[in-house]
């Protein structure tokens, strides 16, 4: 029998472990969420999907401060994605609010997770594609699915910020749904913070604000979590404005 050489061995390297391991834990956290929101513990069953959308966005920082970045890797955090920020939230969103709509309401829940799935696998067949405008310019296709299940979950939110029983009415909460499924697997522009690069004279400015986000999130939670998903929101219609922009100036460029 002839034994593979060195250099032929497969499988994932030491290096990879790490960034893979994080991404299990937040598959693990998405799930949990689930078991939290099963007791009606709604604080605990949100706090779990924060965390998972955490680790999903420290993921790819270890895996590319260790080079550690693989194929394998890609497709465990698309997976993971689509536990932790479709499946989930949806879930999370069915018991809190939709299972109260007969009949109609799980279908709300469903559209979500098929969508986030939907999502996640254009992006993966996207991944080689060499002409990607919204990519190349800095921008994302569609919202992510970290910030699709931030923007589901925001009527619970704003419902254990102010205790209104408006938020979690299902003729508020199912359009609500439906919007966000939409937005999703839309073509809108939209902002890419990894893609922003701030001047040197105000970098200090921002590590001070997310220390102060941060603070936030452990003082007031929920005001800070309602807030974001605002300003998220508010952000939308500019990040279709500027790739407008951008792309009136790559027309003219081509035709100049």
């Amino acid at each position: 029998m002839i034994r593979p050489e060195r250099g032929d061995r497969r499988g994932l390297p030491l290096r990879a472990l790490a960034p893979n391991a994080v991404t299990a834990m937040a598959l693990c956290f998405g799930l949990t969420g689930i078991r939290f929101a099963i007791a009606s513990d709604w604080e605990r069953a949100i706090a779990a999907i924060v965390i998972a959308a955490v680790l999903d966005g420290l993921d790819g920082r270890i895996a590319r401060m260790l080079n550690g970045a693989s194929r394998f890797g890609a497709e465990l955090d698309s997976l993971s994605d689509v536990i932790a920020f479709g499946v989930s939230p949806a879930i999370i969103l069915y018991l809190w609010s939709l299972q109260n709509l007969p009949q109609y309401g799980w279908l709300f829940a469903l559209a979500h997770a098929v969508c986030c799935a939907l999502r996640l696998a254009r992006f993966n067949a996207n991944i080689d594609v060499s002409d990607q405008p919204h990519k190349s310019a800095g921008f994302l296709t569609g919202v992510p699915a970290p910030a699709g299940a931030g923007l589901l979950l925001l009527p619970v939110y704003l419902w254990l910020w102010t205790g209104q029983p408006l938020f979690r009415e299902t003729w508020f909460v199912a359009p609500w749904a439906a919007l966000v499924a939409f937005l999703l697997v839309s073509s809108v522009a939209t902002l890419s913070w990894t893609a922003l690069r701030p001047r040197h004279g105000i970098r200090i400015g921002l590590l001070a604000g997310v220390a102060i986000v941060g603070s936030a999130l452990i003082v007031a939670p929920w005001t800070t979590l309602s807030l974001a998903g605002i300003a998220y929101l508010i952000a939308i219609p500019f990040g279709i404005r500027n790739y407008a922009k951008v792309k009136r100036q790559r027309a003219t460029a081509r035709a100049t």
